[in-house]
């Protein structure tokens, strides 16, 4: 486990000692617990939006393109009407 230390505005800090209070309570470890989720879904959304600037580059160079499927009603339902 790492020990870090950080500096945030104190409004910010006393806002989240009295949301972590109200939603985890006051016991030993509360505050680290809520510190390490926060930064735990911060991650994640940049690692999405990496993977969604990835997919779209490969879209942009034509790595998912249609150029030259021709497909009819028939075909695109699977009905073989």
């Amino acid at each position: 486990m790492a020990t870090m230390t950080i500096s945030i505005k104190d409004e910010v800090a006393n806002e989240l000692r009295q949301t972590v209070k109200n939603e985890l309570g006051s016991g030993k470890g509360a505050l680290g617990k809520a510190i390490e989720e926060a930064v735990n879904k911060w991650i994640e959304e940049k690692k999405q939006k990496e993977i969604a600037k990835r997919a779209m580059e490969m879209m942009n160079k034509g790595l998912y393109s249609l150029k030259g499927w021709k497909f009819n009603r028939d075909e695109l339902y699977d009905r073989g009407l």
